[in-house]
């Protein structure tokens, strides 16, 4: 046989063999680096989502792990309302303005809802094929493969983990498993972005506590409520906050702040079944939707919550914190912390109200120890003075006798004015809801700096003694509110108050020179005073006046036999 003819044939039978083999081995190798992939995929999203505490941050980076996890086009976190709606939707994928085409988001329906019911993994190869879809709404971008994942914090369902894709591809089972251990983590972190958030906000509250306390105890103001406000809204979070106290049948609105607070009522006439009354009513915290009162708050104000301060007799007062439409609750560590706070600042509250009654009593007791110096020396040394002088009438040249009769008449006019001052010196009472005419008094002095000038007040008739305290629940209230509204909308700078009783009636009015009805745009409050006049079988009116200006007359009968 010739060199070049000679070589060596091997049967192709086991060559087959070994290149199959070979190629099994080249694909599970593959398979087993494709898997280590995503198995580092996996622990970098785990380390991705335990190192953040912020828990906004925490939910945010969630998605994104779970969506570079699996491949997935767009993802979303639901989060759970305690009435187990959404309360929450985070998302990614999607475009600020596909966000802003598409409207509302997801309530919690269909694919989304199902994992609600079941409380395990859902995967279909395609949402629109699934019997649990309930379709897209207008404009949504097209998708194609679901998978939705519960995350559990502590046994109880926090929310879900959505996933989908815009192609043909579904997810596998290897995905789905990814995802469930990805949840897990998800869980453990949650809980301590929770843990961390919540000492963290217990920090702040009480950092709130210490300052509100040195203001109370550091302030001669006597009421400190309006204090809490500016200090307890944005630790809450919230969008109006004000306080509530008890005034005779109706609540008196201190201290409002935030979202309409300028346009926002200063007197409730008829809060029976509110959740500001239900809170003082049972000295607890108070839930509840602010769209279902009466329309006495400012528009786009929903969830609400009402958290009384509390004394040795019962609460004297209900701090009001709302949300405007479209946010979330107050939670139960957010109310937990309100109520701890509103418990502790309670005392603070009554040791300055009992510093404001000792300093009260004092300057009564002064008061009298003037009005008796008055009484015993002055006035006596000044009624023998004129006495000295009506004796040297006779001895006086007639020229002169008129100038002494004037010097005389002087001595006489003051004399009764200090006998006037003595009278307001021992009859000005320590509880300032005794006479209408000191509470009209305190409500302008309390009005006063929100204007330019104090407005001038005149009393008519004896206001004292014919107007029932019921009545004059009422009075003080109008008053309170027609020149808040003076100070809020009016841009007046003189306004002027009159309390006249005549014909069986009385009449509260309110002048100012501001700019009118025309540009002045919507009283606060105004229904509040019709419905009080109403109720009392007597009238209101708001009207313009004759050269600028407004002119509020309010006027009922004194009593109910003569409104009949």
């Amino acid at each position: 046989m010739p060199h070049d003819q000679e070589r060596l044939d091997f049967p192709n039978a086991p060559r087959t063999a070994l290149e199959r083999s070979i190629s099994e081995l080249v694909d599970r190798a593959q398979e087993v680096l494709a898997t280590q992939g995503r198995l580092r995929g996996l622990l970098r999203a785990n380390r991705l989502v335990v190192d953040e505490l912020d828990l906004p941050t925490v939910l945010r980076r969630i998605v994104d792990a779970g969506v570079e996890l699996v491949g997935a086009r767009y993802g979303a976190m639901g989060v759970l309302a305690p009435d187990g709606s959404l309360e929450q939707f985070v998302h990614v994928g999607m475009s600020d303005a596909e966000v802003a085409a598409i409207g509302d988001l997801p309530h919690g329906r269909g694919l989304l809802g199902a994992i609600l019911t079941t409380e395990r993994p859902v995967r279909v190869a395609d949402i629109a094929s699934a019997p649990d879809s309930v379709g897209f709404p207008p404009h949504h971008p097209p998708m194609g493969a679901f998978l939705g994942v519960p995350i559990r914090v502590r046994d109880e369902l926090f929310g879900n983990l959505y996933l989908t894709r815009d192609d043909d591809r579904p997810f596998s089972e290897e995905d789905e498993e990814l995802v469930v251990s990805l949840a897990a983590t998800a869980g453990a972190a949650i809980d301590h972005a929770r843990l961390y958030d919540e000492s963290r906000r217990r920090q702040e509250w009480s950092a709130a506590l210490a300052d509100v306390t040195t203001a109370l105890l550091s302030s001669d103001a006597p009421d400190g409520l309006g204090i809490v406000v500016d200090r307890v809204a944005p630790l809450a979070d919230a969008d109006f906050a004000c306080i509530l106290v008890p005034d005779g049948a109706s609540l008196r609105v201190d201290g409002a702040r935030g979202l309409g607070a300028d346009t926002a009522t200063t007197t409730i006439a008829h809060p029976s079944g509110s959740i500001a009354a239900r809170s003082l009513e049972s000295g607890n915290v108070t839930t509840g939707d602010l769209g279902e009162e009466d329309p006495t708050w400012p528009e786009h104000l929903r969830w609400a919550a009402a958290v009384p301060f509390s004394a040795t007799e019962g609460p004297f007062g209900t701090l009001l914190l709302a949300r405007r439409t479209g946010r979330a609750r107050f939670d139960d560590v957010e109310l937990d912390l309100a109520a701890e706070f509103a418990a502790q600042a309670s005392v603070a509250i009554a040791l300055a109200r009992g510093r404001h009654d000792r300093q009260e009593l004092q300057r009564i007791e002064d008061r009298s120890r003037i009005a008796r110096d008055l009484h015993d020396h002055v006035i006596q040394r000044l009624f023998a003075a004129g006495l000295t002088l009506q004796g040297l009438e006779p001895a006086v040249p007639t020229a002169l006798r008129q100038d002494l009769a004037d010097q005389i008449e002087a001595i006489d006019t003051a004399i009764a004015e200090i006998r006037t001052a003595v009278f307001a010196l021992n009859s000005r009472p320590r509880d300032t809801r005794t006479t209408i005419r000191h509470r009209v008094l305190d409500i302008v002095s309390e009005v006063a700096p929100m204007l330019p000038a104090p407005p001038s007040v005149t009393f008519g008739g004896a206001v004292d003694v014919l107007v029932p305290d019921e009545l004059g629940d009422d009075i003080v209230a109008v008053v309170r509110e027609s020149l808040t509204n003076v100070g809020r909308h009016a841009a007046a700078t003189t306004a002027d108050v009159r309390l006249v009783i005549d014909d069986g009636h009385v009449t509260v009015r309110v002048d100012d020179d501001g700019r009118g009805l025309r540009d002045r745009g919507r009283p606060s409050g105004t229904a509040n005073l019709a419905a009080r006049a109403a109720a009392r079988g007597g009238h209101y009116a708001l009207d313009g006046r004759d050269g600028g200006g407004t002119s509020m007359t309010w006027r009922v009968p004194l009593t109910a036999e003569q409104a009949a």
